[in-house]
């Protein structure tokens, strides 16, 4: 049944179901946002939210351990067809439940598969908020020392709400150059050079 509804949230010619599916608690963009979507409106009808996250989780980790598993799912020359049954056997040895089987089948029939570690990222932002938590990430050029860290963690602990729960990530990307890109929920603030360096030219080409 809840496969179903997620097929159907996907066909042009059903525009009445956007109506019944289930409001998600954040917003989520692109497509893998759609599938994400799609999925909390049918895990939550079902009451099987915390199923299908432990069963996303089990494969992220499995997206970030095997490296043939991970080639496997981004490899576009891959049949749909050929994808699913393989997607559909792994599912079944990690004993994952059968909407999460399902839905993994979905994503392979629709060619949607190279999608899977962003779909899953974007469930997991939804679940966040589903519990009332804030997840906060920080990505840095370097390592932020730790009076860096605590002088963050005690800025961003007067803009959330009582008894809020935060989890915060510190990434290090050394393309930014230098600043800081901070997302917050589903909020984003680029304070970065490499950002900055972008607009300036952007003023430049303009003025030629």
């Amino acid at each position: 049944m809840a496969s179903k509804l997620i097929r159907r949230s996907f066909s042009t010619s059903n525009v009445s179901l956007a109506s019944q599916l289930i409001k998600t608690p954040v917003q989520v963009h692109g497509i893998e946002g759609r599938y994400a979507a799609a999925l909390y409106s049918a895990a939550h009808k079902s009451n099987s939210l915390e199923t299908v996250d432990k069963d996303l989780k089990a494969v992220r980790d499995i997206l970030k351990e095997n490296s043939m598993f991970r080639d496997f799912v981004l490899d576009p020359t891959l049949k749909a067809t050929k994808k699913k049954a393989t997607v559909t056997t792994i599912a079944q040895k990690l004993s994952l439940s059968k909407q999460s089987t399902n839905f993994l089948g979905l994503l392979a029939d629709n060619g949607r598969l190279n999608k899977l570690d962003a779909v899953i990222s974007s469930f997991e932002s939804v679940m966040r908020a589903h519990r009332g938590e804030l997840f906060v990430q920080v990505t840095s050029a370097e390592p932020l020392s730790k009076s860096h860290e605590e002088a963050l963690n005690d800025a961003l602990s007067k803009l959330v709400k009582k008894g809020q729960k935060v989890t915060m990530t510190y990434n290090v990307k050394p393309s930014i150059v230098g600043g800081l890109i901070v997302n917050i929920g589903d909020k984003y603030v680029d304070l970065s050079i490499a950002s900055r360096i972008k607009k300036y030219k952007e003023v430049l080409n303009s003025a030629v």
